[in-house]
């Protein structure tokens, strides 16, 4: 099926902001594993794997509308070098994309695409998920102090 050329424009820019992140993610979460921070390394790998679905949904409705997905193309990743740094970047980077995925919802339901609306609604949601995540380390950090927050961190297996 032909689809919309501004909308498809638009999908493979919401997919480059997820490979982005995936490698942002991956990178950060093996450098949490590498200080011994073992439930920092899940939770921020679980995410990893988030992006890398939503990566797959908008390759797939790419692929739906005929169209080409632009897989070689990143944004510039904002590598924290600490756990605070981390969590602060990776918070600016889902707002961002929260607001990129509002956008797109938008410019779907103006060229009468519901099934796109569905998809990127369905990842918006995951994505203000991710907001509250980082939001939450960020209070818990502010509220117990780095070092407490860091304790927490580590898996006691």
């Amino acid at each position: 099926m032909k689809g919309n050329t501004e909308l498809l424009t638009v999908l493979n820019s919401l997919l480059a902001d997820e490979l982005t992140v995936i490698n942002q993610y991956m990178v950060q979460s093996e450098m949490c594993a590498n200080w011994g921070y073992g439930k920092l390394h899940k939770a921020i790998r679980k995410q990893a794997m988030d992006e890398m679905h939503h990566a797959e949904w908008l390759i797939e409705r790419v692929f739906f509308f005929d169209g080409s997905p632009t897989v070689s193309k990143l944004n510039p990743m904002k590598i924290g070098k600490t756990v605070s740094e981390m969590i602060s970047s990776d918070n600016e980077t889902e707002l961002k994309v929260v607001s990129e995925y509002n956008e797109a919802i938008i410019l779907a339901r103006q060229v009468g695409d519901q099934g796109t609306v569905d998809l990127l609604t369905k990842i918006l949601k995951e994505e203000e998920g991710h907001v509250d995540w980082a939001e939450i380390q960020r209070a818990q950090i502010e509220q117990m102090g780095l070092e407490n927050y860091l304790v927490s961190q580590i898996d006691s297996q």
